[in-house]
C-alpha cells in the first residue's frame, strides 16, 4: 500500500461537469446484439493468468496490438475475490465501446459482462481507470446487502461506512439513478471508491474524482470498508441470544447495549415470564428516545423489527411489570 495520508471529503479533487458519465451504469440487459453488430470479430476467451486464475477476456480485432493475455493479467492484479472467474470482459476500441454502451459513456457493465476500451479515451481517461471502475460494478453485482441491492446501493461495509441509507432518507443519494442524479448515485460512487482503493494499492496516489459528488470522496475508513467488501464480504445477518433472571429484589430494568455498525434489517424476539406485563423497547444511545416497542406475538413472546439506518449503537430495554422469572432476548442484525 502506498504511504499516503487519510483522504477526507473536504480534500476531494473538484469534480468535472456531471454531464459526462464514467459509464452507462449497470444495465438491465447486456447488449449482445449491438456488440455483435459493432464488433463482429473478437479473439481470446477464458485465459489462464500467471496466478493460475482464469479470466475471460475477448479483444476486438480492431486492436491488433492488444492481447487478451495482457488484460487478463491486469484484471487478475486487481483487488478481487472469486467473482473474477464470473466476468467476461470485451476490450474494444473507444468508438466501438460507445456504439455499444452509448455516446456519453466510457464503458458499461451488466450481469457479469463488461465492455471497455483498450485505448485512452479522447478526454485522457485511461483504460486502466475505466476497467477498475467497471470491476467495482462487478464486485457489487456479486455481493449481498440485504435488504438492498448492492449494485445500486453499494456493498454492505462501504455503504454503511458512507451512510448511504441515511443519505437516501434525506434525499441526498439516489440509488440506480443514471440520469440527472448520476453524481449522487451510490452505486456509481461505490465503483469510483473501488477504483481509488485499487489504485492506491497499486501505488497510484493521484486520486482523481471526476464524476461523483465530492461528499462521496472516501475517508480512510471508507477505503478500508471497500477492501473488506471485496476480500471478506458480508453474507448474512447474525443472531445473538441474551438471558436474564428477574428476581423480586433485582432491578426492574434490564439494559442490553448493542453495537450496530452496519445498516440493514433488525429483528428482536423476547420470551418473557408468564403472567407479566413486561415492556420491551429499542432505545437510542441517549437512553431516552424510544425507537420502537415490541408487540405481543404470542402468550409469552414479543417481537419487533426495523431497518437500521445510520444508528451505530442502540440499547434494548426490558422492564419488569409483574412476576419475576427468566427473560430471553434474541437479536438478529447485520
Amino acid at each position: 500500500m502506498a504511504a499516503v495520508g487519510a483522504p477526507t471529503p473536504a480534500s476531494a479533487p473538484a469534480p468535472a461537469a456531471y454531464a459526462r458519465s464514467f459509464d452507462s451504469g449497470p444495465m438491465q440487459t447486456f447488449p449482445k446484439a449491438r456488440l455483435a453488430r459493432t464488433v463482429p470479430t473478437l479473439r481470446g476467451g477464458p485465459t489462464t493468468t500467471s496466478t493460475g486464475e482464469i479470466v475471460d477476456v475477448r479483444v476486438s480485432d480492431s486492436l491488433p496490438a492488444v492481447t487478451p493475455q495482457q488484460w487478463a493479467e491486469f484484471m487478475v492484479g486487481l483487488v478481487h475475490g472469486p467473482e473474477i472467474s464470473l466476468l467476461t470482459a470485451y476490450v474494444v476500441t473507444f468508438d466501438e465501446m460507445q456504439e455499444v454502451c452509448g455516446k456519453g459513456a466510457l464503458g458499461c457493465y451488466s450481469a457479469n459482462q463488461t465492455v471497455v476500451p483498450g485505448e485512452v479515451a479522447p478526454d485522457g481517461t485511461t483504460p486502466e481507470e475505466i476497467i477498475r471502475h467497471e470491476y467495482g460494478h462487478h464486485v457489487a453485482f456479486n455481493r449481498v446487502s440485504t435488504p438492498w441491492v448492492a449494485i445500486e446501493w453499494g456493498p454492505k461495509y462501504w455503504a454503511s461506512s458512507a451512510n448511504v441509507c441515511a443519505r437516501v432518507s434525506r434525499k441526498e443519494a439516489f440509488p440506480g439513478d443514471q440520469g440527472s442524479n448520476y453524481a449522487r448515485n451510490p452505486g456509481e460512487a461505490w465503483a469510483e471508491v473501488y477504483r481509488l482503493m485499487d489504485e492506491r494499492k497499486d501505488g497510484i496516489t493521484t486520486a482523481t474524482w471526476p464524476i461523483i459528488a465530492p461528499s462521496y470522496y472516501p475517508t480512510e475508513d471508507a477505503l478500508v470498508a471497500a477492501e473488506r467488501d471485496v476480500l471478506q464480504p458480508w453474507t448474512a445477518a447474525s443472531t445473538t441470544l441474551f438471558s436474564r433472571v428477574f428476581t423480586k429484589t433485582s432491578k426492574k430494568v434490564w439494559w442490553i447495549p448493542l453495537a450496530t455498525p452496519l445498516d440493514g434489517e433488525f429483528k428482536l424476539a423476547a420470551t418473557l415470564p408468564t403472567g407479566g406485563e413486561y415492556d420491551v423497547a429499542l432505545v437510542s444511545s441517549n437512553r431516552k428516545t424510544v425507537l420502537q416497542r415490541a408487540q405481543w406475538a404470542s402468550q409469552r413472546v414479543k417481537r419487533l423489527s426495523m431497518t437500521l439506518c445510520g444508528q451505530r449503537s442502540l440499547l434494548v430495554r426490558v422492564t419488569r411489570n409483574g412476576p419475576p422469572g427468566r427473560a430471553r432476548v434474541s437479536v438478529t442484525m447485520p
